[in-house]
C-alpha cells in the first residue's frame, strides 16, 4: 500500500512530528510506501512528491515548520482540480492521503473524500479554532512565545512608564489572545469574539497607571472596535478568501497615546508565534495524532479526522470538524475580566 502526507495552510510548530509519525508506524508496523506531496494541496495538482523513509525523518522531531513545505492551494479554485488530483493519485500509485492542516485544508479533505479520494484528516492550527477537537497542536507553542513576550516586554514597559500592546494572531477566534494574556497577566485582553469599547480600554490603562504601573493590552489581530471593522493590511484574498489581517495593535496604541496623554507603543508578534521548536506537549500531540491517522487509513475509516478529546485520541468526520470554528465562549473572557485595569 502507497500512502500520500501532505501539509497544508499556515505553517506550525508539530507538522514534522506528524510527519515522523506516520512515516514510523507506516513502514515499521505495516509495510507501506509513504509519499510526501510537497507544498500542500499544489503537490497533489502537479505530481511534485518524494518518497519518505525512516532516515528522513530520523532527526525532524524537534524542528519547526514542515519539511514537506505548505501552501494555501485550493484545488477548488483550479479548474479540473479534482480531475487533477485523482489522476496524480493514481499514476502514483497512492491508495489514501492523510491531510495535516486546518480549517481550509481539511475543507478540501472533506470535499474530496466526497468526491471519491480516500482522506485522513489531522488538525494543525495555532489558532486552536478546529472544531470537534479540545486542542490542535501549534497552540500550545505558541502561547509559549507569545507568553514570553509579554513577560519580556513588561520589564521595558515598566522602565519607561509606557502602555504597550501587544498583537497577537487569532483571525476569528481568541484563544491565542486569551491564554497568553492570562498567562502573562495583561491589564487588557482583547478577542475577536467580543467587539470592545475603546473608553472602557482606556479606563482600564488609567487604571493601571494610577497605581504606578505600565499597563499590558493583548489584542487579537481580529479584535474589532464597537462599531468598527477589521484591520487590514491587504485587501487582497488567498484562495480561501482570506485577506490579510494585522494593525489593530497600531490603531489601538495611537487611540490610548491620543486619550490618555501617556506614552503608548505596539508591538507585533507576527509569524514569530508559529515558527521554532515545538513545546513538549505539541510533540507528543502531533505525534498520536500522526499514529492515529495511520490507524484509521489501516482501517479504511476515511473521511475522518483524529481529535483529542479528554486525554484520549478520538476519530471524528471530517464534516463535524469543519462544520463551524471553535471560538471563545463568554463565559470564558468574562472569568478574565476581573483581572483587567
Amino acid at each position: 500500500m502507497r500512502v500520500g502526507v501532505l501539509t497544508g495552510g499556515g505553517d506550525c510548530p508539530g507538522l514534522n512530528a506528524v510527519i515522523r509519525a506516520v512515516v514510523r508506524k507506516g513502514i515499521e508496523v505495516h509495510g507501506w510506501e509513504i509519499l510526501g506531496f510537497r507544498s500542500g494541496w499544489q503537490g497533489p495538482l502537479t505530481g511534485e512528491s518524494k518518497p519518505l523513509g525512516l532516515d528522513d525523518v530520523e532527526e525532524i522531531l524537534t524542528r519547526g515548520g514542515t519539511i514537506l513545505g505548505s501552501s494555501r492551494t485550493n484545488p477548488y479554485k483550479v479548474d479540473g482540480g479534482v480531475d487533477k488530483i485523482k489522476s496524480v493519485l493514481a499514476e502514483q500509485g497512492v491508495d489514501a492521503l492523510i491531510a495535516i492542516g486546518g480549517e481550509d485544508t481539511l475543507g478540501v479533505a472533506k470535499k474530496l473524500t466526497d468526491d471519491g479520494v480516500g482522506v485522513v484528516g489531522v488538525p494543525k492550527t495555532i489558532d486552536n479554532d478546529l472544531g470537534a477537537t479540545d486542542y490542535t497542536f501549534g497552540f500550545d507553542t505558541a502561547v509559549h512565545i507569545a507568553t514570553e513576550s509579554i513577560d519580556r516586554l513588561r520589564t521595558t514597559a515598566e522602565s519607561h512608564h509606557r502602555a504597550l500592546v501587544v498583537e497577537v494572531m487569532g483571525r476569528h477566534a481568541g484563544w491565542i489572545a486569551l491564554h497568553s494574556g492570562l498567562a502573562g497577566g495583561a491589564n487588557v485582553i482583547l478577542v475577536p469574539e467580543r467587539p470592545f469599547s475603546v473608553d472602557k480600554v482606556v479606563s482600564w490603562v488609567e487604571r493601571r497607571f494610577e497605581r504606578q504601573y505600565a499597563p499590558i493590552i493583548v489584542v487579537a489581530e481580529g479584535a474589532l472596535p464597537e462599531g468598527g471593522a477589521e484591520v487590514l493590511q491587504s485587501g487582497e484574498k488567498d484562495a480561501f478568501g482570506h485577506v490579510r489581517l494585522g494593525g489593530i495593535g497600531t490603531w489601538l496604541a495611537d487611540e490610548i497615546a491620543a486619550r490618555t496623554g501617556k506614552e503608548s507603543r505596539a508591538v507585533v508578534l507576527g509569524h514569530t508565534q508559529r515558527g521554532g521548536t515545538p513545546t513538549a506537549y505539541d510533540r507528543v500531540l502531533a505525534t498520536r495524532f500522526g499514529l492515529n491517522a495511520v490507524d484509521a487509513v489501516a482501517d479504511g475509516d476515511f473521511g475522518v479526522m483524529v481529535a483529542l478529546r479528554g486525554t484520549d485520541i478520538v476519530r471524528v468526520k471530517l464534516a463535524e470538524a469543519t462544520a463551524e470554528l471553535k471560538t471563545v465562549p463568554a463565559s470564558r473572557y468574562e472569568e478574565a475580566e476581573v483581572f483587567f485595569g
